[in-house]
Formats: C-alpha cells, sequence, structure tokens
C-alpha cells in the first residue's frame, strides 16, 4: 500500500508516452498517403505524356518515310541512319586522304628547295601512318586498304626524300675524296657534310622512335637500323668489298674466310677515327635528351659505324655457306673464324648490338641458330675430336709415361692423357665465346665428356687386362709365357699400372682446375639457375635435367651450392686412380712376400756369433740380397713415376705388409741369440735405407714402429742390476718387470719409448732371446 501511489504515477507515465506514440505514427501514415498519391499522379501523367510523344514520333515516321505502318517506317529510318553513317566515315577518309596527300604534296614541293620544311609534313604523315595502323586492331581490322595507302604514301616519300638527301650527301662525299686516304673536310665541305648527315638523322628519327618504343622492346632477333647517313658513305666501301670478295679475285677464297673478316676489322681500323671525330659530336648534338641517347648504335660513332658495316657481312656469310657445307673442314674453320670475328668485335670494340646488358648475340648466332647451321656444325665438330682422339690413341708412343711436359715431383702421366688434355683444351677454346648456354652445354656433353668417358674406358679395360692376365685362370686357360708373367709381375707390370694411375690422376686434376675455370664456373651456375626454374624442360637440345645430371653432376637442380660440372667424370678418374693405387700395392705386396720367402726359411739366429756387435760394420743375409734389389728396383721406378704424396701411401701399405712378414715369419717363428738379433737388426736397416732413399728420410722405420720397437727389445744388451744404470735397462731387469704385470710393462715400455707394441707383444719379442727361453 506504501508503493501504490508511485506504481499509479508510473502507469499514467506510460500510458501518455504511448498515446504521444499512437498520434505521431498516424501524422506519419497521413504524410506517406499522401506522398504515394502525388507519385501515382505524376507516373501517369509521365505515361500518358510518353503515349503522346510515341504517337506524335510515329505520326512523323510516317509522313518523312510514307510507311503505311510503324514497323516499317523503323526499319526505314534506321536504314536512313546506317547510310548517315557510312557517309560520315567516308567523309572521314576522303577527308584522311586529302590531308596525306596534302602532306605528300608539301613535302615533294620543299624537300629541294628547303629540307626543314618538307620534314614537317613528312613526320606529321609517318605519324598519321603510325596511328592508323594503331587503331586497326580496336576497328578489327576495318579499313585495311586505306592503311595500306597511307603507309605507301609515306614509305614512297620517305624513299623519294632520302634518295634526294641521300643524293646531294654523295655529292658532297665525293667533292670531299671520300673514302680515300687524302679525304679532305675542310671549310665549307664540313658545313655540306654535316648539314647532309643532320638531314637524313631528321628523315630516319620517326623510324628509330617507332623501332625503340615497341611494346615489346627491341628484339635480339632483329638487325639493328643502320642510321642513314653511315649508310651512304658505307657504300664505297661495300663496293670495294665486293670487288675483293664477290668476284673471281685471289682473295675470294673459301677456305680463307679470315681474308674478308680481317678486311672489316681493317675498315674500323682505318675510319674510325674519322667517324670519331666528326660524327660523333653530330651524333651527341642530334640525340641528346631523347631515348634514342641510350642506345650505343645511335649514339656512339663506332657502333653505328659496325652496325653499317656488318650487312656486307652477313650477305657474304650466307652466299658462302651453301658453297662449303658439304666440306666439313671448311665448314669447321669458318665458324671458328667467325666466331673470332664476333668476339673481336665484342671485346676490343666494345660493340653490343643495341641489345644493352644482353650482349650482342653475333653474326655466328644468326648463322648457328636462325639459320640451323649448329646441329651440322657440332656434327663436323664432334667426328673431328673423335678422329683426333683416335688418332691420338693410334699412336705407337701413346701409351708412354711422358717424364717431360709435367713438372718434376709430379705423377707422370702417358702421353695420350696429355694429348687428351691438350685436344680437349683445344675443343673448349672453340666453343667458349659462343652466346648460347645450350650451344655450349652440347658442346661440353657430346664432345668433352664423351672423349673423357671414351679414355676412361680404355684406361678401364688396360686395367682389366691387366688382372685378367695375372690370374691364376687366365694364366692357365690362355696359356700365359713365364716370361710375359714375369713381365707382368716385375718393373714392366708396374709401370704398366703406372700408366692408368698416372693418366687418371693427371686428368682428375684437370677436370677439377677446370671446374674452378671462370667459364665452367658461370655455366655451372646458368645450369643450376635454368634446372631450378624449369624442373620440367629439356636444358641442351632433346637432353632433359636428368640426362644432363647423369653426364655432368647429380646435384644439378640441387639448392645447395656443392658441386661442378665434372662431378660425375671426375669421380669416375678417381675411382680408377684408387683402384689403380690398390694394385699396385697389392702387386708390391704380393711380390716382395714372394721374395722374402727364401729369408724367412733360414734359421741361424739362435747359432750366429759374432765380436762385433755394431750392426752397420755387419755383413747383410745373403737371402735378402735379391729382396733388397727388387725392392730397390721398384722404389727406383715408383718415386721416378709418381708423386711424393702417391709415392709414400704405396711405400707405407708396403713396409706394413713386410713388417707383418717379418713379426710373423722371422721374428715369432725364431729364438736369437744377441749376434742373431743384431744381425736381423743390421737386415731390417738395409731395408729401411732403401725405403729411406726414395720416400725420405726416417720414412723407413717409420712405416715399421711396431718391428723397430720389437728389435729394440731383442737387442737389449744383459745387464746385472750392478751394471745398470739410471735411464740404461738391461735385458734381465726389462724381462723382470714385462712379466712381472701389466701395469709394470707398460711403465718399462715407456721407459724404453715404446709406444706401439703392446704388453703382450713384448714378452713374445722377449721369450725369443735364447736367454731368456732357456
Amino acid at each position: 500500500l506504501e508503493n501504490l501511489d508511485s506504481l499509479l504515477l508510473n502507469v499514467r507515465h506510460q500510458q501518455a508516452l504511448l498515446k504521444k506514440q499512437l498520434v505521431d505514427a498516424e501524422l506519419d501514415l497521413d504524410k506517406a498517403r499522401q506522398a504515394s498519391e502525388l507519385h501515382t499522379s505524376s507516373v501517369v501523367q509521365q505515361a500518358e505524356s510518353f503515349t503522346r510523344k510515341q504517337a506524335d514520333i510515329d505520326r512523323k515516321i510516317l509522313i518523312i518515310t510514307r510507311s503505311e505502318t510503324s514497323d516499317d517506317a523503323v526499319r526505314q529510318f534506321d536504314a536512313s541512319m546506317s547510310k548517315l553513317r557510312r557517309l560520315d566515315v567516308a567523309k572521314g577518309y576522303v577527308e584522311l586522304l586529302a590531308e596525306v596527300d596534302k602532306l605528300s604534296s608539301e613535302a615533294r614541293r620543299n624537300f629541294k628547295t628547303s629540307p626543314q620544311a618538307a620534314l614537317q609534313p613528312y613526320v606529321r604523315l609517318q605519324s598519321l601512318a603510325t596511328a592508323v595502323k594503331a587503331a586497326q586492331p580496336a576497328a578489327e581490322g576495318a579499313a585495311p586498304h586505306l592503311v595500306d595507302y597511307v603507309e605507301k604514301s609515306a614509305t614512297v616519300l620517305w624513299k623519294q626524300m632520302k634518295d634526294a638527301f641521300g643524293g646531294e650527301l654523295e655529292e658532297t662525299l665525293v667533292r670531299m675524296k671520300w673514302p680515300g686516304k687524302d679525304v679532305s673536310i675542310a671549310g665549307y665541305l664540313e658545313q655540306e657534310w654535316r648539314g647532309g648527315v643532320e638531314k637524313l638523322l631528321d628523315l630516319q628519327e620517326p623510324e628509330l622512335r617507332s623501332r625503340e618504343n615497341q611494346e615489346t622492346g627491341y628484339s635480339r632477333d632483329e638487325e639493328p637500323l643502320v642510321l642513314l647517313p653511315l649508310e651512304v658513305m658505307v657504300k664505297p666501301l661495300e663496293l670495294r668489298f665486293r670487288y675483293h670478295f664477290d668476284g673471281d679475285r685471289p682473295t675470294n677464297r673459301a677456305d680463307k674466310p679470315e681474308y674478308f673478316l680481317s678486311h672489316i676489322i681493317g675498315l674500323l681500323n682505318t675510319y674510325n677515327e674519322f667517324f670519331s671525330l666528326y660524327l660523333q659530336p653530330i651524333l651527341s648534338k642530334h640525340f641528346k635528351g631523347s631515348d634514342l641517347a641510350l642506345n650505343p648504335i645511335y649514339i656512339d660513332s663506332t657502333s653505328a659505324l659496325i652496325t653499317s658495316l656488318l650487312p656486307m657481312v652477313r650477305q657474304k656469310v650466307f652466299t658462302l655457306l651453301p658453297q662449303i657445307a658439304s666440306q666439313p673442314q671448311l665448314l669447321s674453320h669458318f665458324l671458328h673464324e667467325l666466331i673470332s670475328f664476333d668476339t673481336s668485335l665484342r671485346d676490343d670494340w666494345v660493340y653490343d648490338g643495341g641489345c644493352g646488358v644482353d650482349g650482342w648475340r653475333g653474326v655466328a648466332w644468326e648463322v648457328l641458330v636462325k639459320k640451323d647451321w649448329f646441329g651440322r656444325w657440332l656434327q663436323v665438330e664432334q667426328d673431328f675430336a673423335l678422329s683426333r682422339y683416335q688418332n691420338i690413341i693410334d699412336t705407337k708412343d701413346s701409351g708412354e709415361l711422358d717424364y717431360d711436359s709435367v713438372e718434376p715431383g709430379n705423377t707422370k702421366p702417358t702421353k695420350a692423357a696429355i694429348r687428351v688434355n691438350d685436344l680437349l683444351e683445344t675443343i673448349t677454346d672453340r666453343y667458349r665465346p659462343l652466346s648460347s648456354f645450350s650451344q655450349k652445354l652440347r658442346f661440353l656433353i657430346n664432345i668433352q665428356i664423351t672423349i673423357f668417358d671414351k679414355f676412361h674406358d680404355r684406361l678401364q679395360s688396360s686395367l682389366e687386362a691387366y688382372l685378367t692376365m695375372t690370374s691364376s685362370i687366365a694364366r692357365t686357360m690362355q696359356g700365359v709365357s713365364k716370361e710375359d708373367q714375369a713381365n707382368l709381375q716385375g718393373v714392366a707390370g708396374l709401370e704398366r699400372l703406372c700408366r692408368v694411375y698416372g693418366s687418371a690422376e693427371y686428368l682428375e686434376k684437370k677436370m677439377r682446375d677446370w671446374s674452378d675455370d671462370v667459364f665452367f664456373l658461370e655455366l655451372w651456375e646458368e645450369l643450376q639457375d635454368r634446372a631450378r626454374r624449369n624442373a620440367s624442360k629439356n636444358l641442351a637440345g632433346p637432353m632433359s635435367i636428368e640426362d644432363v645430371a647423369e653426364r655432368t653432376s647429380s646435384h644439378v637442380g640441387s639448392e645447395g651450392d656443392s658441386g661442378a660440372l665434372f662431378d660425375e667424370t671426375a669421380g669416375a678418374y678417381k675411382r680408377l686412380r684408387v683402384r689403380s693405387e690398390g694394385i699396385i700395392q697389392d702387386l708390391l705386396v704380393y711380390n716382395m712376400r714372394e721374395s722374402l720367402r727364401p729369408y724367412g726359411r733360414i734359421n741361424p739366429w739362435s747359432s750366429l756369433s759374432s765380436d762385433n756387435s755394431n750392426p752397420s760394420l755387419l755383413a747383410i743375409t745373403a737371402e735378402l740380397d735379391a729382396p733388397l734389389q727388387q725392392l730397390t728396383s721398384y722404389l727406383s721406378f715408383l718415386s721416378s713415376v709418381l708423386a711424393a704424396a702417391p709415392l709414400r701411401r704405396i711405400a707405407r701399405q708396403l713396409s706394413l705388409s713386410m713388417q707383418t712378414h717379418f713379426w710373423d715369419y722371422v721374428l715369432m717363428r725364431n729364438t736369437f741369440s744377441a749376434s742373431g738379433s743384431t744381425q736381423l737388426s743390421r737386415d731390417l736397416a738395409a731395408i729401411w735405407g732403401v725405403f729411406d732413399m726414395y720416400t725420405g728420410e726416417g720414412q723407413g722405420e717409420m712405416g715399421m714402429r711396431k718391428l723397430r720397437e720389437g728389435l729394440g727389445l731383442l737387442n737389449l744388451p744383459m745387464r746385472t742390476n750392478d751394471d745398470s744404470t739410471e735411464g740404461d735397462l738391461g735385458l734381465w731387469e726389462v724381462e723382470r718387470r714385462v712379466f712381472e704385470s701389466n701395469e709394470s710393462a707398460r711403465e718399462v715400455l715407456q721407459e724404453l719409448g715404446l709406444e706401439v707394441i703392446s704388453e703382450s707383444e713384448a714378452r713374445h719379442v722377449l721369450e725369443r732371446r735364447v736367454e731368456l727361453g732357456s
């Protein structure tokens, strides 16, 4: 009850709000109804007005067209409008044709009396021709005859003006005595010549701009435009060129393409100074501030001169090619000279053909790619290279070791390996200047790597033949004589193996060096880039990425930085080198073991007695003479044909094998008196001396450290405890401590400076002394 008043007050307030909202809604409804009625009335009025206008139009059309129905009237009216539009287009065509004729007439009327006045209507006419041609695609080719007429008019006018201006310049050149040695350009002649050059440049400028402003840009496949003044000035030079190289003159020889190519270089050397002195300022002034100034073939007088001389080169080249197509030697020589010519223009004359950073591809590229002569040339070069390779192999002295062609101290390869390398370097020089990546890669794979593979197969076959003839089965089945067997096992057999080893090592090193050459590094980088970008496309002719990787490197297309062009081939040669080195080691080990057998059968060691305790004064055991002579002959030969590193590797393996033989068949099978151990030390010292003589001081003992330490134990003097001094242990003291325990044995061995021999081996050695064994 206390809140009843407040509740009633709230209810009354809400009721008042609802009444106000109801009034507002009724007002909005009235306004909406009024607006709807007004809109409906307006629409009805507009419809009635449209109907009246439509009826009026129909009536007027019927009157104009004299038709009975409105549909017929509309069709006739549309036909009239179509005729009107065609009439308007025809009027535009007529006006354009009139302007074209007016411009042509104005230019023809003025180009003799006022060249500058004639150039203005020509430029306007050229602009019209360009604009009409550009508008054709949008008009769906609606006016081809008009475009053709305007272009022909511009072309005819251009030719007339070119002939007129060119004729004036030619007259000036005659008075200048161009291109004679006493050419004169002083005074008024210079003004005439300069005026003639500038008129031709003005005439050609629209064409030059059109070429530069192509949407696709300048194509490297297009021949660059020759500046008109240069075209005129080169005419007498072209006549001289044809006189020498198109007729029956002695200089026109198919086997001497260098004659006409060197003639072009001679023209550059002769006239470049004139053009640099007089033409360069004109070009710089004329093209200054325009986009054409960025193109060297327009702004640089030397490049412009080269561009003007190249057409006569192309004409001669394409005329000569069919004449030598069936003569491989002439074709090869011709393309080699042409590539050298292109290289000279690029490097010596800095000519880029207007291609900027992409560089000028050269006339040789036009022959090989545009005219599709590369396949024929590659086959010729491949046949020549394989023929030369076969001649190298067939030479009688090809298998001989070459002692003179490498530095002293290096492994000696065969003469065939050196000649094959020279052949491959010559091939590299032939295709190094090529601008096409695909062509360079095909040369590399089809010729160089193919020859590498052939020579590898030959070395591999030689090694397999040696193993076959030295096997016991081959000796039985093939009836190898004792003399042949002796040759295969002796120094002659060693030389045969060293031929394989030396050749494999030499060519492997050459391939590693080539992989670091800038040319092959750039080729490898481009190969990797193309392989990564075009994983599904061929890289060189029909060769896919997998084919190229199989012949070059398994890293082709990988993301890492490892790999080189000759990985696969160099790896094959490395495996052959390692294998042949192992066979050399096996041969030496086998022969020395067989030679040492008689020495291992003698047993005078315990019964020998001598008053001389100095081993160097003793005579060598007679049974060791033959092994020493054999070892000396082997190491003497190897030291003359192998470098220090492989010689020491082989000697180390041989010394380890001989150590095992002496340890097992001499030291561990016999007992030794003091004199016997001294005699054994003398014999081994002789062997170590042979090793030291050919492999370096201390190498003999270094290779037989275990045996040397065993001899040290075996030769310990017999002293009593009273005779022993500090640091000078005797046999009895050492024997006691060695057999006492392992820890004691290690301590005494350390005191003696013995590091290789173990405790058990030391006990076995000490047991070999007669004094201790009893």
